[in-house]
């Protein structure tokens, strides 16, 4: 099956990768928004009261909320802040608001747009910063050292990801498919190569994603020797399925590229 035909038994209609889209989305909106509160914390931190305590703290959670995304509703948790400080003219107490997710806010058309390019393709450094300000707005409240260490962060946690130790996995069969984004990329030729593996008590759950160059038989057997030498291993196949390093692969249209690869010797070495 192709990987978007890939479907999540608990939630019938929605594939397995917009679930994933979907996640990725909550995880990122949620270090955004504690982003934005440490900047605001760290930029009054120097304001103390008569007995030295800071004026602008972290004061836990509000209640979660759903926001409506392209990628489905996502929940969030925003932080909440406790600023003490008076307002001299007014005389009441200042208020953070988050620019990034407003008290009224239950929907985001702007964050919908690029949330998809910002988890599949990988947050790489050179699209992601542009997406960013795009999925937030430039009055978002986010400054560049803000952008930075959120890209940097997400950069580490991609990295993590793709170098993760797969020996003890037991998948029992795989969803690989190219996905060719409708955007503007530096390399117009290159795709999103997506692997999808359902473990033997039937949990689904994204094995690796990486970009390819159109799906080629050299791209492919790539991913595969990567994800062999992270010590992904299964039961050897049939004879009526593909096989290539003992993983079953599964199609509905045949990807060219990912049979090549299943017949280049070199892939399995």
């Amino acid at each position: 099956h192709d990987a978007e035909d890939a479907n999540d038994s608990d939630t019938p209609g929605r594939s397995l990768l917009d679930e994933i889209v979907r996640d990725g989305a909550r995880q990122m909106l949620a270090a955004a928004l504690q982003a934005e509160v440490a900047a605001y914390v760290a930029q009054y931190a120097d304001q103390l009261d008569e007995n030295g305590h800071r004026l602008v703290v972290r004061n836990g959670y509000h209640q979660p909320r759903e926001v409506l995304t392209a990628a489905g509703a996502v929940q969030v948790k925003a932080p909440r802040v406790n600023d003490k400080r008076v307002d001299p003219d007014t005389g009441e107490r200042k208020r953070f608001s988050s620019a990034i997710l407003p008290a009224w806010a239950r929907k985001s058309p702007q964050m919908s747009e690029v949330l998809p390019l910002l988890y599949l393709h990988g947050l790489s450094t050179s699209d992601f910063t542009p997406a960013l300000e795009q999925f937030l707005g430039s009055g978002a409240g986010l400054s560049a050292t803000t952008i930075t260490r959120l890209t940097a962060q997400w950069q580490d946690e991609a990295r993590a990801f793709a170098a993760r130790d797969l020996s003890g996995t037991d998948y029992v069969y795989l969803w690989v498919d190219g996905i060719h984004l409708k955007v503007r990329l530096d390399q117009e030729k290159l795709c999103l190569l997506v692997m999808l593996g359902v473990r033997a008590d039937g949990r689904k759950e994204l094995v690796a994603i990486t970009d390819g160059y159109r799906e080629s038989t050299e791209s492919w057997a790539d991913l595969l020797r990567d994800c062999k030498r992270r010590g992904m291993t299964l039961p050897e196949s049939t004879p009526t399925q593909f096989s290539c390093c003992g993983v079953q692969f599964l199609y509905g249209t045949v990807p060219g590229g990912v049979v090549g690869a299943l017949v280049v010797p070199a892939a399995v070495d």
